[in-house]
């Protein structure tokens, strides 16, 4: 199942995506509700983010070949870093580059895991048991923060619109430790790998992260990036006014946003 987010008559709904036609939910996504027979056309709302978080944790270093492109060594255990939940984006919605950081931003394709109810200290057999669903994300960073200028990656990794995610969350992915996952920026594609590359796979990451915080509902992990991304390349490729980032992933579909100043 799809559910989206959206904006209708300036109230906020979920509902469940067929084709172009939302069912509108009633009552609470991540507790009881139920589909409704009234629908709307997909076009006549405004998607939104389709979650709202409560955390945004971000894992770095997660695919070998990422690792060697940044120069780094395997990790023995997740790395974890946290984004601000004021980052979050939705699909088709603008990537500002921040005035005070506009040159070196850079552009990273993940699949993002949605938590679905609290989870704390939870076995890896477990972890499908609290989760809701998957979707695709962008972890955009300023490198120049994260590399050069500050001493830990929060600012890098948090300013407004860095974390688009969407376009909606895929409740029944197939199987989320072997999807293809690709970045195309402007039509060129920029990485091309699958997650059963991932070093530390979905469930592992769940349930390490849930032995070092509760996970409340609606929390988003994002599990790491594949190599291709813009710092590691030569020349370098950040990202600029205009430009058109895609993250396709397997089995749940397209997110594309566009930049701007």
């Amino acid at each position: 199942m799809k559910i989206v987010r959206f904006k209708k008559d300036n109230n906020i709904y979920y509902g469940r995506l067929e084709d172009d036609r939302i069912n509108k939910v009633e009552g609470d996504i991540f507790n009881n509700y139920k589909i409704t027979s009234e629908y709307m056309n997909k076009n006549s709302v405004s998607l939104l983010p389709p979650v709202s978080p409560s955390n945004i944790i971000g894992i770095g270093l997660n695919y070998k070949r990422h690792a060697l492109e940044s120069n780094k060594s395997f990790p023995e255990k997740p790395i974890i870093f946290l984004k601000a939940t004021t980052s979050i984006l939705g699909h088709k919605k603008n990537i500002k580059l921040p005035n005070v950081a506009p040159n070196w931003v850079d552009f990273e394709g993940e699949l993002a895991i949605i938590i679905g109810k609290e989870a704390k200290n939870i076995k890896v057999k477990n972890v499908k048991d609290y989760v809701l669903g998957y979707t695709c994300a962008n972890d955009v960073s300023a490198r120049d923060c994260q590399f050069e200028l500050d001493n830990q990656w929060a600012r890098a990794k948090s300013f407004d619109t860095f974390c688009p995610i969407g376009p909606w969350i895929e409740t029944e992915l197939n199987n989320p430790d072997n999807s293809n996952i690709t970045t195309k920026l402007n039509g060129e594609i920029m990485q091309d790998s699958n997650t059963s590359n991932l070093i530390f796979n979905t469930k592992k990451l769940v349930s390490y992260c849930s032995r070092n915080f509760t996970l409340k509902p609606g929390t988003i992990i994002l599990t790491g990036t594949p190599d291709g991304v813009g710092f590691a390349r030569d020349p370098q490729v950040f990202l600029k006014k205009d430009d058109k980032i895609e993250i396709e992933i397997e089995g749940i579909g397209r997110l594309v946003n566009k930049v701007i100043n």
